[in-house]
């Protein structure tokens, strides 16, 4: 099956890169957004701190542009530094692709290309931790907090990692105080994490797995085995965590007794990306061969080699029995575990595809490539079909983490990105027919985490 995407059948286009701090969203009406920055509404009237006395003359325009929107629709979930200020609405359509301007309550059309884009402020607080490339993400689930089997809803923080070899335990209920911990121990590049109700696991090249106390933010042990960079860690149930490496294995490990319990997988080369289903013991796992190799674990027996990728694969997602995976050949496949046949191939990237994301709340596609560009799919009537393409960062996406109502990006330019859908939105379709174009979009600046939440949609 071929890739479907033209521009034509993008129902809902969202390009919009804004360089520099994060500036606050809304959805005025449908196709229309308005982008805050810059340093002349007044901040009071949006239910967040004033502005800082330096930009108090820079006020005049506030009565004016403050009318067009409304009152209290946006709230800062991470915040930390002093607020920044703004200067002007920006609304853009993303049914025409042309941004609308407002200075002194006139609103002018204009292009929205590279050249007409302007570097901007925000009053959102941010978080700063990171001083290095974001190239782990993980999403702290209910299940994890709460042990609530089957619910995957986002318990509202993440756990990232990073070339500054750090991991990160961000909690955005920690108001003024959300960095909840850095945990050191690696020297190189952190790759992989994960987590459960008691633990951290995070893998690196320095071909160490760590594990962390969740809590005490103590080290607990470290795992030895793998001679090459690890790639993959995923804690299971049981006190068990699964890893592979660039040395071609995937190795379960017993927490409890700090043991290798088996070598679980082989692969011709590197293994770069790891899926593996506690329930039914299937393990999938691909990396510099182009082969997307599936195990039964339990059955002791290897099921298919998925072949198709020219390159690398880079990352791999599965879900019941779909797989999806990510490759340098510019493509993400869409795979049957029962039947090792590709369903699909999303050929719409300029770039290695270096990571694919699962959205179990729209059962949708998420992939990002060294293109910067993120893609958002749908199935449609037995196909699959484009339905955002989003630029958000001047660098490579790196990682791609969803939960029910946050959707966490990594990328190569120091900065971690963040989607939210309101509840209302939620099972809801778009003026499109689309589930995925629920998500809203949030820009954070370089080394820094933001969240916001719209809480007054307009209709």
């Amino acid at each position: 099956m071929t890739c479907p995407f033209t521009t034509s059948n993008v129902r809902v286009l969202l390009k919009i890169k804004i360089r520099g701090f994060l500036s606050h969203i809304r959805q005025i009406c449908i196709g229309y957004w308005a982008i805050y920055s810059g340093k002349s509404l007044s901040i009071s009237s949006f239910g967040l701190p004033s502005p800082r006395p330096q930009d108090a003359a820079d006020s005049t325009q506030q009565s004016s542009e403050a009318s067009v929107v409304g009152r209290s629709w946006v709230q800062s979930m991470f915040s930390r530094e002093r607020p920044g200020s703004f200067s002007r609405v920006r609304k853009w359509t993303s049914d025409s692709g042309n941004l609308a301007t407002n200075d002194n309550g006139s609103l002018q059309k204009q292009d929205l290309s590279a050249a007409g884009q302007k570097k901007v402020q925000t009053n959102i607080r941010l978080l700063r931790g990171h001083t290095g490339a974001v190239t782990a993400l993980h999403c702290v689930t209910k299940r994890e907090v709460w042990d609530l089997v089957g619910d995957r809803e986002d318990a509202g923080f993440f756990i990232s990692g990073s070339t500054d070899c750090t991991v990160k335990i961000w909690d955005p209920s920690l108001r003024g105080s959300e960095l909840r911990a850095t945990l050191k121990g690696h020297t190189r590049t952190v790759r992989a994490i994960s987590s459960d109700r008691g633990k951290v696991v995070s893998g690196s090249d320095d071909q160490s797995v760590l594990v962390w106390d969740k809590q005490t933010t103590q080290l607990l042990e470290e795992l030895k085995g793998h001679d090459a960079q690890v790639s993959i860690v995923r804690m299971l149930s049981g006190e068990r965590v699964l890893t592979a490496a660039h040395d071609g294995t995937v190795k379960m490990w017993d927490v409890r007794t700090d043991t290798c319990v088996a070598t679980v997988g082989r692969c011709s080369s590197a293994v770069l990306c790891m899926e593996y289903d506690d329930s039914t013991g299937i393990l999938a796992a691909g990396g510099r061969d182009a082969v997307a190799n599936i195990w039964d674990i339990r059955a002791g027996r290897q099921m298919h080699k998925l072949l198709g990728h020219s390159k690398w694969i880079r990352s791999i997602r599965m879900v019941g029995d779909t797989v999806v995976t990510g490759s340098d050949d510019w493509t993400a496949r869409m795979w049957s575990v029962s039947r090792g046949t590709c369903d699909a191939v999303l050929a719409c990237h300029d770039g290695p595809v270096l990571c694919v994301e699962y959205s179990i709340a729209d059962k949708g596609i998420i992939t990002g490539s060294n293109d910067g560009l993120l893609r958002f799919w749908e199935t449609d009537d037995g196909g699959i079909r484009c339905v955002k393409n989003v630029t958000i960062h001047n660098a490579s996406i790196l990682s791609i983490n969803a939960g029910e109502h946050w959707l966490g990006i990594g990328a190569a330019d120091n900065s971690m990105s963040l989607f939210h859908r309101p509840q209302e939105r939620l099972g809801g379709l778009s003026a499109t027919g689309s589930k995925m174009a629920g998500w809203q979009l949030y820009r954070t600046p370089q080394k820094s985490v933001a969240m916001v939440r719209f809480f007054h949609p307009i209709h």
